[in-house]
């Protein structure tokens, strides 16, 4: 123990003595806004759609052209969806959000329908012969019968707060937004054969479109997406560039009066602004690497768009900000499918491939081209299918490029996020753990201040277990009681037998990054309520070539209870005698020391939520380092090594 209490001395020393940085706050940068005043962006708007860098429908060789490989693979896609149901959402799927919580009776239907529509119109674009047009217009005309585009979970946003849509009211969402945009791209390629058969229904299409996003997107101030009416400590998150990125996209298709277009596309660069003012400059994304295409993904999306429909005379993609947002998804990816999780995000992930090499060729970064290519582990590069028409077009644009791009993934042994307090270090023996300082209540927020996950060769060993399948609860005052969200259930310790708590007031301070030496630490008291009595608790991590060392340095004002320290593992847990713990995940190995004055115990948590399970499996565990004594000041220290 003399050697554990000299290491975690040496550390704190060499944490002291180096440079500590202190998360901003929003950032009036305004970056589009200073790129172009509304007279400017005027001037250089691109009309009437020769913006649109994909063929016309009719021209078949320019589609032959740009198909390539995917030809075959999208008519097959599209044939199978010949004789398609379109499937009715009732009243009581809807309902069913506020009777039970249950937001999937009324999404799996939904979504099937969008996906449906996106493989068809990607399908009669590969192969032109009209085989598709009758079920495309199908699926148009339900779409234009529907009360409304937005999903269940986000209705209650209306005047009335129920999930059944209104018809007196109509609200932009994720779902609207892509639906709306997903129209938009079947009318703008399928105007002319839908008309041929009868004109009506490309009427219809416009006027929906106009009534569910134009319309509302011009003159409704408080979706709280838009940002516009914004105070200090709310959060402007995913939702903006993913609301914003869809509604430009309708607005460039469906809008060819230049007055209002102008109007329109510089309210939008004045609310992703809002965004941008919002995230931090270091490039992280809070919510999570799931939440990554979402976030830093639709801003790219929107600037494409933006950049596209401007001649290519607005653009952010020089911004080294931009850079970073983008290469934020290749620093986060451990191997083998592993991310960094921290918030809302699942343990396994990468990305899309197709949409970090589009990033990567925008902003220039070889890195995330190099990744994009990595993540395919030698697999051809198709278009992206699903329910994103943008995307899925704009896979088309890079398949080539992708397949002859370099495969690498070689990151620097540490990345640090001074901002967001993220901090990633790994050694040459295979270990790669991820910390956070930050505070509780960023986007998609768990009460997580000063956690940490350890990964050997890849495999997570120390995790965060995620978030399970969301449902009314998960986005609502009752967040906190679900265990996933909770500290006692992160690698932090229970002071005084208190978890953390949620709110912007509870955050890390002093944080500290000694790069040279992969060294972290933190003061996460103040991530803790008054009743756990802590004045002082410094958590604090090394890695060296061969183990990493955590520090918990703390003075309590008073000591009532005592302390916890908690981990989360998951595979074989054993204890083969007093002060060590042996894990072993999918063939590796490690043991952990820790001081004598705990006792070691094992909880088993059992994962019936298939969002979980799918990652981890039936069951994970916690362990639960327990002492006896009281004390207002003290000194841990724990050392995970790998063993053979």
């Amino acid at each position: 123990m003399n050697r554990m209490k000299h290491l975690l001395c040496v550390l704190l020393v060499v944490a002291l003595g180096s440079f500590s940085f202190k998360a901003n706050a929003y950032t009036e940068r305004n970056l589009l806004q200073k790129a172009a005043d509304e007279t400017t962006l005027k001037n250089v708007l691109v009309m009437k759609q020769a913006w649109v860098p994909y063929p016309a429908y009719t021209d078949r060789a320019a589609w032959d052209s740009l198909m390539g490989p995917n030809k075959q693979r999208l008519i097959e896609a599209g044939e199978k969806l010949l004789n398609y149901k379109w499937q009715l959402i009732p009243a009581t799927a809807y309902l069913e959000y506020e009777r039970s919580g249950n937001r999937k009776v009324m999404e799996v239907p939904y979504d099937a329908n969008r996906q449906a529509l996106n493989t068809l119109m990607l399908a009669e674009l590969a192969e032109g012969k009209g085989r598709f047009i009758d079920q495309l217009l199908n699926g148009a005309y339900m779409s234009c019968e529907m009360n409304s585009w937005v999903l269940s979970a986000h209705l209650p946003r209306q005047s009335s707060k129920r999930s059944l849509p209104d018809f007196r009211e109509q609200i932009i969402d994720l779902g609207s937004g892509g639906y709306g945009a997903l129209l938009a791209w079947v009318h703008y390629f399928f105007r002319k054969p839908f008309d041929k058969i009868n004109p009506v229904v490309s009427l219809q299409m416009r006027k929906a479109i106009k009534e569910r996003i134009l319309d509302p997107y011009m003159n409704d101030d408080e979706m709280w997406w838009m940002a516009f009416n914004w105070n200090p400590g709310e959060i402007i998150n995913n939702w903006n560039p993913w609301c914003n990125s869809n509604a430009l996209q309708c607005f460039f298709l469906m809008e060819n009066n230049k007055e209002k277009l102008a109007k329109a596309v510089y309210r939008s660069m004045k609310s992703v602004d809002k965004f941008i003012n919002f995230v931090k400059s270091d490039g992280a994304c809070e919510e999570g690497t799931s939440y990554w295409g979402h976030a830093a993904g639709k801003l790219y999306d929107y600037l494409q768009i933006l950049s596209d429909g401007t001649g290519g005379k607005i653009s952010l993609f020089n911004e080294p900000m931009i850079r970073r947002m983008g290469e934020y998804m290749s620093r986060s990816y451990v191997g083998d499918g592993w991310v960094v999780n921290f918030a809302d995000a699942s343990a396994k992930g990468g990305g899309d491939p197709l949409l970090i090499y589009r990033f990567g060729k925008a902003v220039n970064s070889d890195e995330m081209m190099h990744f994009a290519a990595y993540l395919l582990n030698g697999r051809k590069p198709y278009a992206t299918m699903g329910n994103d028409a943008f995307r899925s077009l704009q896979s088309l644009l890079c398949c080539n490029d992708l397949a002859e791009a370099t495969p690498i993934h070689d990151m620097p042994d540490v990345t640090w996020y001074p901002e967001t307090e993220f901090c990633y270090m790994k050694n040459k023996n295979g270990m790669f753990v991820a910390v956070k300082g930050g505070f509780n209540n960023e986007s998609h927020n768990h009460n997580d201040v000063g956690t940490f996950s350890l990964y050997v060769n890849t495999i997570p060993v120390i995790i965060d277990a995620g978030v399970g399948t969301y449902t009314k609860q998960t986005f609502s005052k009752d967040r906190y009681t679900i265990w996933t969200m909770q500290s006692n259930y992160h690698n932090l310790p229970m002071i005084n037998g208190v978890s953390q708590k949620f709110g912007q007031e509870y955050k890390a301070t002093n944080t500290v990054c000694n790069e040279k030496k992969r060294m972290f630490s933190m003061d996460i008291a103040t991530a803790y309520p008054t009743e756990a009595k802590v004045k002082s608790w410094v958590r604090s991590y090394a890695l060296d070539d061969k183990k990493l060392i955590i520090g918990d340095v703390y003075t309590l004002d008073e000591a009532v209870n005592p302390n916890q320290v908690n981990f989360l593992t998951w595979g074989n847990v054993t204890f083969p005698s007093a002060g060590k713990i042996r894990i072993e995940v999918k063939g590796q190995k490690v043991e952990m020391h820790y001081p004598p004055q705990f006792k070691a115990g094992l909880e088993t948590i059992k994962l019936d939520d298939s969002r979980l399970s799918n990652v981890w499996g039936k069951e994970i565990y916690r362990i639960t380092l327990k002492t006896d004594e009281k004390k207002e000041t003290g000194k841990y220290g724990f050392v995970v090594q790998q063993v053979k």
